[in-house]
């Protein structure tokens, strides 16, 4: 009678022992929209004002930032000087260069606070409440008054592995 309770517990103990090892393998999170259809798909769904994709030269110039450390990217900003929305997404080669990404859009966001520090408060104030978001080896950054409703629209792009 006694061996029952003791074999149930041992059973338990064992199976959490196996869960716990299971656990420890490194999930992986992935998105199989590349990053220029998800911007596409988040400005078709969450109203912006004209974006313009920006080029290789221009993404160096304003994020100050080696795009060989990118395995894909893409940047929209304001065709006119007068709004401060933007919005990027930055999937970076290796994990390690991360942190380069996040300084350089930290950067940006700066520049652009700056820029409109003096001149639109409403935009300078809309800049001064960025979002960045590190999914993966995916940086998404976003200046908009719909950033929260942007922010969800980047997150449901992904799944773990």
């Amino acid at each position: 009678m006694k061996k029952l309770p003791f074999a149930l517990m041992l059973a338990i103990v064992f199976t959490l022992a196996l869960s716990a090892c299971s656990s420890t393998k490194e999930t992986k999170i992935e998105s199989n929209v590349p990053v220029k259809e998800m911007v596409d798909k988040m400005i078709t769904e969450i109203e912006q004002p004209s974006l313009m994709e920006l080029d290789a030269e221009m993404v160096k110039q304003q994020y100050q930032l080696d795009t060989t450390l990118l395995e894909e990217y893409t940047v929209r900003a304001p065709m006119m000087n007068i709004k401060t929305n933007e919005i990027a997404i930055f999937k970076v080669k290796d994990a390690k260069d991360i942190p380069a990404v996040e300084t350089a859009i930290k950067q940006r966001a700066t520049a652009v606070q700056k820029q409109f520090e003096t001149y639109l408060p409403d935009q300078y104030e809309n800049a001064k409440n960025y979002k960045m978001v590190t999914k993966g080896n995916y940086v998404f950054f976003v200046i908009s008054e719909k950033a929260d409703e942007l922010v969800k629209a980047f997150d449901n792009f992904f799944v773990q592995k």
